[in-house]
């Protein structure tokens, strides 16, 4: 059987999918995502949604723009990767800010105001990698399928 742009389509698609069942089966395990997790499943949607309009219109166009909604799934999975490993600081309603100046009421606001889920810890690593590194991984090798899917189409 020939790899048609259609069938690359179908298989970015579903790998988008099969990435956001898994945070889902993460999160009915009792791993709750933290902010940045969220970001990074939202072009996995947009994702989805291109390859099934994709299936039902051949345009090149529509490869192209999962190809970009897989890589910036990559990208927030490059910048969370960077956070959890503190090489960068995270959005300040999702990491420890560890200013322990001001009364003790600020103090405890502090505590009080903190996320439940913190963007800055890992919760669960596979091979030294974690969840956010390996979404990194997988979305851009999606969007390689969806940029040989758009070479294909033209």
């Amino acid at each position: 059987m020939p790899v048609t742009s259609r069938r690359l389509i179908l298989i970015a698609a579903a790998g988008s999918a099969a990435l956001l069942i898994g945070a889902f089966v993460f999160q009915a395990m009792g791993y709750a995502p933290c902010k940045l997790c969220i970001w990074q499943r939202w072009p996995h949607g947009a994702a989805i949604a291109i390859g099934a309009v994709a299936i039902l219109a051949s345009l090149p166009v529509l490869a192209w723009a999962g190809a970009l909604a897989a890589a910036v799934s990559g990208a927030i999975g490059i910048y969370h990767t960077g956070v959890e490993r503190l090489w960068w600081p995270g959005p300040d309603t999702c990491t420890a800010s560890g200013d322990l100046q001001g009364s003790a009421e600020d103090l405890l606001n502090q505590i009080m105001e903190a996320p439940l889920v913190r963007c800055d810890e890992v919760a669960w690593a596979f091979a030294g990698l974690s969840m956010a590194t390996w979404n990194a991984v997988l979305s851009f090798a999606l969007a390689a399928i969806w940029i040989a899917a758009a070479r294909r189409a033209a």
